[in-house]
């Protein structure tokens, strides 16, 4: 396989740093959208629960898009998700706030950084601009698994492509 070029890594990130700030918006939404007293709902008992995957999520991107700004994958650290964000409000916000905090980060690197062969776990070695897709993919599959369990959860599934139902019923509701 031919080596990435500092061109090639430089457009990828671009294209993925749009992805991951347009993506996480959706997915913030998505958290907050969780009912604060449903939080351990989950569809069946192999499932996390709803504040669970939520977790999952956060802390997941978190350290995925830290790939980059490390140069290594550490899944023996601790989580960078606070122990003290308990409510999906919390949690909503800590995303948000981690998320641009990331963002920024990322943008500073080198095409040098971004090129930098990193082993994830011994199962693949990716250039660190690669694994923004991951990062983003990951989030992307979990947020569906969370948007599934909204209605069951008595609560509104956000906008993440256009409208929802949801979002279209409360925009008509309003008048719009």
């Amino acid at each position: 396989m031919r080596e990435m070029t500092a061109e090639q890594a430089a457009f990828l990130s671009a294209i993925f740093l749009r992805t991951i700030k347009q993506e996480s918006e959706a997915t913030k939404n998505v958290i907050a959208a969780i009912p604060a007293d449903k939080g351990d709902y989950k569809p069946d008992e192999y499932s996390k629960c709803a504040l669970e995957l939520a977790r999952h999520i956060a802390a997941a991107e978190a350290r995925l898009t830290s790939i980059p700004i490390e140069g290594k994958f550490d899944p023996s650290g601790p989580s960078p998700l606070p122990e003290n964000v308990k409510t999906p409000a919390e949690l909503a916000a800590w995303y948000e706030q981690s998320t641009a905090d990331k963002l920024r980060q990322l943008k500073a690197l080198t095409p040098e950084q971004l090129m930098k062969t990193v082993d994830f776990r011994g199962l693949f070695e990716l250039p660190a601009v690669m694994y923004l897709q991951f990062a983003s993919n990951h989030s992307i599959h979990h947020r569906g698994q969370l948007s599934a369990y909204l209605r069951a959860m008595g609560s509104k599934v956000p906008a993440i492509y256009g409208e929802s139902y949801d979002s279209a019923m409360a925009k008509r509701a309003a008048g719009g």
